[in-house]
């Protein structure tokens, strides 16, 4: 299959159109400026990992712009250099990339394989971390190759009247500043067909019935005022077909995990004593979010959080009880009035709750690792707009009529805004990041200065919802993990809900909360939504930068701290994912100030 020539795509200046969903006659590409403007699937994976790279490389080594617009990057490990020509440098670190060269010779461009190998021994990581680094580099692109080949064969979305789900099965390539997006380390080939959002797969939960004397469960969840216990729950997303043993209660699991934890002694125990019975896959399909683990079924009242041993992205994804105790926590307090106080000043933005859990522990009331399952509202059915924002900033690397080959859900809409106005596309989108703005980030900061709650709200973990005509209107964060309660509000969130935060670890200095929320919503969200205007040719960055000071300078007075640290702080704190990698960190094990490696930004919303 060969792939179209991009008018609108991020070399040059025209204005994004709309893609429609059927498959067209397409023009092969001769020596296109934009390496993922390929005609072979694992060529425009390949070049997507190296961009990554290149990306994650020149931020967190700092590297400048280079005068002669060509991105130099020095390996006097390797004794070498590698070179590639910058097609888009971006102030938010969005940049495009040519293909990269040894410099020293007229070579061919090295694969995404090759230069994390260089970029490992460059690092001076310890070489079973490099190797590792490689090894999940190759998995990632050959996965990416695999998601690009099906969009090609099957452009389509899932349903048109699932705008949810079509922009949670989006994200074809992936992080732009994570050196494997894509990996997911111990997911075989044909499990992938069914469990990978990018592949659009769908599948049964697999269903364990768990002794009462080592369950563990809360549920702040209710219906009529009346609250429904997590089993309860469960029982009625399974249906009438799960047949439970007396004094049992059901425990859904995501068919891979289901397999992986009999291998464990601490569960085959349970097994061996009839306190946990396998009952098999059981209900309706459901379908994988973007975060592979989380599950959604249209129609279904709960969305479910599986645990996941798969390591994805940094991270193997099993909920920790903490989390759980959280989700339920965060339920509580806001239905304590801070809710209420919350939505008359903001109605049209929420969190996407977690109210219940369910899980298990061992006979001696340890909590079993891998078993453990939370209960989400579902509030997207047919027709709503929420989109998560990753999904419509994502690059879809496939055909379509008349030309696109690298046209986002974002620069679609921005062309349908486009044409129904009669505007330029730039004006467009310029005025749709400012209600963006003003629908999504505002309220997030009411939360912070107000309720001294500080969200990790990047771009995965934030939902907008667009209106008839595809204008910003609300939003939704939506994550157990992602909460940062100030420590400086402590008194102040114990009257409202008192014990909050003694068993979910999550009261943290405002030190970590003011770096922390500064990466998540200010570098990850709002400056990669810039980049994304930017790198798309969509807007000019300095113009949206210069929107956003004007944004944040009404905010600074206001009582969260976040409006002043972006735009008077030199420098800023931002989550470095390639080190991240190399120094074989879990993102969700140990304290919270100390997961991930931040390397110091300049910051370009300061003068």
């Amino acid at each position: 299959m060969t792939a179209p020539v991009d008018p609108a795509g991020p070399d040059s200046h025209g204005t994004a159109t709309s893609v429609p969903p059927q498959r067209t006659r397409s023009v092969r590409v001769v020596n296109s400026p934009d390496p993922l403007a390929r005609d072979e699937p694992y060529a425009v994976a390949d070049a997507a990992g190296t961009e990554a790279l290149l990306r994650c490389w020149t931020r967190e080594k700092g590297l400048p712009k280079p005068v002669d617009g060509l991105l130099r990057v020095p390996l006097p490990a390797a004794g070498t250099e590698a070179g590639a020509v910058v097609h888009h440098w971006s102030a938010t670190g969005h940049h495009r990339f040519g293909p990269a060269r040894l410099t020293a010779a007229d070579q061919r461009p090295l694969t995404a394989v090759e230069l994390a190998a260089l970029l490992a021994r460059e690092s001076g990581a310890e070489p079973a971390e490099g190797a590792e680094l490689v090894a999940r580099v190759a998995d990632s692109v050959r996965r990416t190759a695999v998601f690009v080949t099906d969009r090609r064969e099957r452009p389509g979305g899932t349903d048109p009247e699932l705008p949810f789900l079509d922009s949670e099965q989006a994200l074809i390539l992936g992080h732009p500043l994570h050196p494997t997006p894509k990996s997911r380390d111990g997911l075989g080939d044909a499990e992938a067909a069914a469990f990978s959002p990018e592949l659009r797969g769908a599948f049964p939960l697999h269903w364990l019935a768990v002794d009462h004397s080592v369950l563990a469960t809360d549920s702040a969840w209710t219906d009529r005022g009346r609250t429904v216990p997590a089993p309860d729950l469960l029982a009625a997303l399974a249906g009438p077909s799960l047949a439970l043993p007396a004094g049992t209660a059901p425990l859904p699991l995501h068919p891979w995990q289901a397999r992986e934890i009999r291998h464990r002694p601490a569960v085959q125990a349970l097994f061996d004593a009839g306190l946990l019975h396998d009952l098999g896959p059981c209900g309706d399909d459901w379908h994988p979010t973007s975060s592979v683990r989380t599950v959604y079924r249209p129609g279904a009242p709960a969305m479910l959080k599986l645990s996941l041993a798969l390591r994805i992205t940094n991270s193997r994804r099993e909920n920790l009880r903490k989390e759980l105790l959280r989700g339920t926590e965060v339920h509580r307090l806001l239905r304590s009035g801070l809710a209420a106080r919350w939505h008359q000043a903001h109605p049209r933005f929420d969190i996407v709750r977690d109210p219940a859990w369910l899980g298990v522990d061992d006979r001696d009331g340890r909590p079993v690792i891998g078993l453990d399952a939370a209960l989400r509202h579902s509030p997207f059915g047919p027709g709503t707009q929420a989109h998560c924002v990753a999904g419509l900033t994502s690059p879809r690397p496939w055909p379509g009529v008349a030309a696109p080959a690298l046209v986002s859900l974002l620069a679609a809409l921005v062309g349908r805004l486009s044409e129904r106005t009669g505007r330029p596309g730039t004006a467009v989108a310029t005025e749709w990041f400012l209600r963006y703005l003003d629908a999504v980030v505002r309220p997030v900061l009411w939360l912070d200065g107000e309720a001294g709650i500080a969200l990790e709200a990047h771009q995965q973990n934030t939902l907008v919802l667009l209106d008839a005509e595809g204008w910003p209107c609300g939003g939704h964060y939506r994550d157990n993990q992602g909460y940062y309660f100030r420590e400086s509000h402590r008194d102040a969130l114990e009257g409202q809900l008192p014990g909050i935060g003694a068993h979910s670890d999550t009261f943290v200095s405002d030190e970590v909360a003011d770096e922390r929320f500064a990466y998540y919503l200010g570098i990850n969200n709002v400056l990669g939504l810039i980049g994304a205007f930017g790198a798309q040719r969509l807007a000019d960055e300095e113009v949206l930068l210069a929107a956003f000071r004007r944004f944040l300078g009404a905010a600074a007075h206001g009582p969260s701290s976040l409006p002043d640290r972006l735009l008077h702080s030199p420098h800023l704190r931002c989550k470095a994912n390639l080190l991240t990698r190399l120094h074989g960190m879990d993102e969700l094990v140990g304290p919270v100030d100390t997961q991930s490696v931040y390397v110091t930004l300049p910051n370009p919303l300061a003068r």
